[in-house]
């Protein structure tokens, strides 16, 4: 099953109040402004694309000072109330994440221990537990290890 369908695309787009969404050709384009702070982001979606000698789905942010992506996406989290999107991507007990926000803004957390999205943040340092606390929205997203 693919990560991203148009309708997902869509939900997406609502809850960051994506001021356009549109399909151009091969991938999903979202364009994402905050007037009060004029910021202004742009969110691509790719479902299946080539990534080398593999397909998967891969997301793209475009920022004035800044350009990032996210491959192997392998689902996301929506939070209506906080007013972002978390992207997800696993690799070896590993995982990535970007967050995009309503306002325009984004995050990245790369190669992060999956153990900390479900641990005790309260062990952790300041630095080391943001990145626990912004990923564990996509919780059950990750698979769970398999006990031996």
């Amino acid at each position: 099953m693919a990560v991203f369908s148009a309708d997902k695309v869509h939900e997406i787009g609502r809850v960051l109040k994506a001021v356009q969404v549109d399909k151009e050709g091969d991938h999903y384009f979202l364009k994402i402004t905050d007037p009060p702070s004029r910021r202004s982001i742009s969110l691509e979606i790719y479902p299946d694309t080539s990534l080398g000698n593999h397909k998967g789905a891969m997301v793209v942010i475009y920022t004035p000072t800044a350009h990032l992506q996210l491959h192997h996406v392998s689902g996301f989290a929506t939070s209506e109330e906080l007013g972002e999107v978390t992207f997800i991507g696993e690799s070896g007990g590993r995982l990535s994440g970007l967050v995009v926000e309503r306002e325009a803004a984004c995050s990245l957390y790369a190669n992060v221990n999956r153990e900390l999205i479900s641990g005790d943040f309260t062990k952790l340092g300041v630095e080391v537990m943001l990145s626990g606390v912004a990923l564990s929205l996509a919780e059950e997203l990750v698979e769970k290890p398999k006990k031996k």
